[in-house]
């Protein structure tokens, strides 16, 4: 398949992500002083912005590369999460898969930035799992979603919509009806997501999930299969019944593997200037590429491509996808 037809076939595809979602809130200002009361600045807010964040960024992604996009969580029943549903009709996300709780906030996290400065983070929200009446109304309403789904993202963020229940018995529902699934995990859930088709944590995550740490600096591409990170994937693997991994390398680039072959990319040059929601955008790549069954390696360039894209940008953006595919067609080769 050319570069072309993915792109293009991005379009045809319906993607259904489950997980935390929540609002980003920026307050931007200005600091000529420190205040008189503490030894602390004072910012002189010029500018608020709310932007889709956690699971929510995924959708955004998902939508910004063409997908049909149904969001699947547990918000609360409050003022936030009017404005994220507004958020996400205004981006024409489907938000059939949202339920909502009158013992939950809506998480909301208030970033304090004067210019390009981060000062400070404020976090509103509750860790907590859902309760087994809202997994089984959460459960009930994907079961019903998934069926038009062409891939399913798991897109965890620790806050307690994703729970051992809720990920088994809808991993089981996807694997029944050969819908792909595609996991971004985290510490609490980590081993949860057995037999899923496409596993992606971070190389922290990877080693704190196996308890140790993971040499990538020295791999031999020569003898890759040999590699620290490679024997590491290939436990994970085993252990958890997966069909294939991904690994984000951070400047290393990506690792990906399954049964039959294993591949490491390298990171292209960029001028970082925020990681934030890199993962969000490598998973949305990753779920479209795995819907679309193109080759391993195919999946791993265009995911590290599109996740080095977006740390150009300050913030949590989605990635752009003409700038995308313009990178694309000088860096990918099919």
């Amino acid at each position: 398949m050319s570069l072309d037809s993915i792109f293009e076939n991005f379009n045809t595809l319906t993607a259904l992500v489950i997980g935390d979602v929540m609002i980003d809130s920026y307050l931007w200002g200005k600091v000529d002083r420190i205040s008189p009361e503490a030894p602390v600045p004072v910012v002189s807010l010029k500018e608020r912005e709310n932007r889709l964040g956690g699971a929510a960024n995924v959708a955004l992604n998902l939508k910004s590369l063409g997908a049909k996009t149904i969001m699947c969580s547990v918000v609360g029943d409050d003022k936030e999460s009017k404005i994220l549903i507004n958020m996400f009709e205004d981006q024409n996300i489907d938000v059939r898969g949202i339920i909502h709780s009158k013992d939950r906030p809506t998480t909301i996290k208030h970033r304090i930035l004067a210019g390009s400065q981060h000062l400070l983070r404020i976090d509103a929200e509750t860790t907590k799992p859902i309760s087994e009446q809202e997994s089984d109304k959460l459960i009930n309403k994907i079961k019903k979603l998934a069926l038009e789904a062409d891939v399913i993202i798991f897109e965890d963020y620790d806050k307690g919509v994703l729970t051992e229940r809720v990920i088994s018995e809808l991993i089981d529902f996807a694997n029944q009806r050969d819908i792909p699934t595609v996991i971004d995990p985290k510490k609490r859930n980590f081993w949860y997501y057995k037999n899923a088709t496409l596993f992606k944590p971070n190389l922290k995550e990877l080693q704190e999930g196996l308890g140790r740490d993971i040499d990538v600096k020295n791999t031999d591409l020569n003898n890759l299969s040999e590699s620290e990170i490679a024997i590491a994937v290939q436990e994970l693997a085993q252990k958890m019944q997966l069909k294939s991994v991904l690994i984000t390398l951070s400047e290393h680039g990506v690792y990906i593997a399954n049964q039959n072959e294993n591949h490491k990319i390298a990171a292209h040059k960029r001028e970082i200037s925020d990681v934030s929601g890199a993962g969000d955008t490598v998973v949305s790549i990753a779920g479209l590429c795995m819907a679309l069954k193109l080759p391993l390696k195919t999946v791993a360039e265009l995911a590290n491509l599109g996740g080095g894209l977006v740390c150009e940008s300050l913030g949590v953006v989605p990635i752009d996808k003409t700038l995308f595919k313009q990178e694309a067609k000088k860096k990918v080769t099919i």
